[in-house]
């Protein structure tokens, strides 16, 4: 292990431990606790346990002005955790240059955070100490400009449910008098009329929006060969492969597959204990990426193309059942989209067949 000489501030410990990891020790851990009215900042030196708070009351603007300052002013290197919340990206990008790296952590994870009092000072002081015993996990941010396409699928997504939402009130608008929605009329009540008029605005509304936002993804794909590439896959289209795309960004945060496959659900984990199982469990992962490559999968199979032919495989050579294939389907379908994406490179067809098999 690398020592700090005393009185060089600038100078990072690194601690290397078996598993390869590298585990950065910093002068300074700052968590942040940040809402829109009240910010606080608490600090713990690499060589004391004392924890100190600075709180700001003021409008955001002048809440961000006075912890720039604040944060320009710490002697050493240091590392700031913030939770993620909706206002977390915009502080990313305005604190990034001012510390020496920023965490944004998984609040699902800090369970500290749960016991006892809580306000916003006990809340960073928490956050600081979580900091520096290396228990907070970090969520994805970047500087790209291809991160704010998150925020076109996020708001695509919105989009879809509450229009698929008034879809399914309008059909059971029908149903409960015993009609169908698109072969009936309903009775001539004014109750009735008033209702599906007002649905049916919402609806012609949730097309119009829809188109719009498809319009953007097919311009997407022509711009980004990176998308072009991921729509070379049978069962993916401008859709899927934008929303892909937005969730991943940057491959190279995955060290392998089997991350990956863990991140997108299509994976599950043994529960054990006393040497005894109990059973297995899916972690949180990412429902948009789950539903993108099970819905590849059947849609793949249900073509003719060499994933249907990887799939007759896996059901005549392997003896999986259908549900199981269509498992395996999913996950090679999400690492060929991680291998293009990593390596910027077109899709391989038939890649299946170099090794047979991908469990």
């Amino acid at each position: 292990m690398n020592i700090k000489k005393k009185g060089d501030p600038k100078m990072k410990v690194v601690k290397k431990h078996n598993n390869n990891n590298r585990v950065e020790l910093y002068d300074n851990y700052l968590g942040l606790e940040w809402s829109q009215v009240n910010c606080v900042l608490a600090r713990m030196h690499s060589n004391s346990q004392r924890v100190k708070l600075d709180e700001y009351r003021s409008a955001p603007s002048q809440n961000l002005k006075s912890l720039k300052k604040q944060l320009k002013e710490i002697r050493g290197n240091k590392i700031l955790t913030i939770e993620e919340t909706t206002t977390t990206h915009w502080l990313y990008v305005e604190l990034k240059e001012y510390v020496d790296k920023i965490l944004i952590c998984d609040p699902y994870r800090n369970s500290l955070l749960s016991e006892g009092a809580k306000t916003d000072k006990i809340d960073a002081r928490k956050l600081c100490q979580l900091l520096r015993s290396g228990l907070v996990k970090e969520v994805y941010h970047s500087l790209e400009n291809d991160y704010k396409i998150r925020k076109l699928v996020s708001t695509y997504e919105d989009v879809v449910k509450a229009g698929v939402r008034v879809l399914n009130q309008r059909s059971a608008l029908y149903r409960a008098v015993g009609l169908q929605v698109k072969k009936d009329k309903l009775p001539e009540d004014e109750i009735y009329k008033l209702v599906d008029r007002s649905q049916e605005r919402s609806i012609g509304l949730y097309l119009e929006e829809k188109k719009e936002y498809e319009k953007i993804f097919k311009q997407l794909r022509r711009s980004n060969k990176t998308i072009n590439n991921l729509c070379s896959i049978s069962g993916i289209a401008e859709i899927g492969a934008v929303k892909i795309y937005s969730r991943v960004i940057e491959a190279g945060r995955f060290p392998s597959k089997y991350k990956y496959w863990s991140y997108c659900g299509l994976v599950t984990h043994e529960k054990e204990s006393g040497n005894r199982s109990y059973g297995k469990k899916q972690g949180r992962y990412s429902r948009t990426l789950k539903s993108v490559y099970k819905t590849a999968a059947w849609t793949a199979v249900g073509g003719k193309n060499d994933i249907r032919e990887y799939y007759e495989y896996l059901l005549k050579e392997e003896y999986l059942s259908e549900r199981k294939a269509i498992n395996q389907v999913a996950r090679y379908i999400a690492k060929s989209t991680l291998a293009i994406i990593k390596n910027t490179e077109s899709y391989k067809p038939y890649s299946w067949r170099k090794t047979k098999s991908d469990k």
